[in-house]
């Protein structure tokens, strides 16, 4: 994996990761040509661009998922495990470097906009 910037890596042809700190997580998206869905990017790695919007869903959000096998459902049977997963949507629009959240957000950071974020010290190393 190559670290284009500090707010984006490549880990492979085509594909770029960008640090969400909406979910404390990386997003990524597909860009150029090949096969599933792509997205449009200006290619400027330090004021990037992304087009459409990044829709990302997790757990119960997935559509079709199977109800009850979710990580609600299993913290739910295992309140003293550690929460190192959870269900949910973060809906944004990447513009300029910054990240427009939008309000169907699950997370604390929806309809809020901020800048991108660094990617935390050591990760995908």
């Amino acid at each position: 994996m190559s670290a284009l910037s500090k707010i984006l890596r490549q880990p492979a042809p085509g594909r770029l990761y960008f640090w969400c700190p909406g979910c404390k997580d990386a997003h990524q998206i597909q860009h150029g040509e090949g096969p599933g869905p792509r997205w449009g990017w200006n290619g400027d790695a330090e004021r990037p661009t992304f087009t459409p919007s990044v829709l990302v869903r997790s757990g119960h959000y997935v559509p079709g998922h199977e109800a009850g096998g979710c990580w609600c459902a299993y913290y739910a049977e295992h309140p003293e495990e550690e929460r190192d997963f959870e269900c949910g949507v973060c809906h944004s629009f990447v513009t300029d470097g910054q990240i427009q959240f939008l309000g169907d957000c699950t997370h604390a950071l929806a309809g809020q906009t901020v800048p991108l974020a660094e990617f935390p010290e050591g990760w995908g190393c």
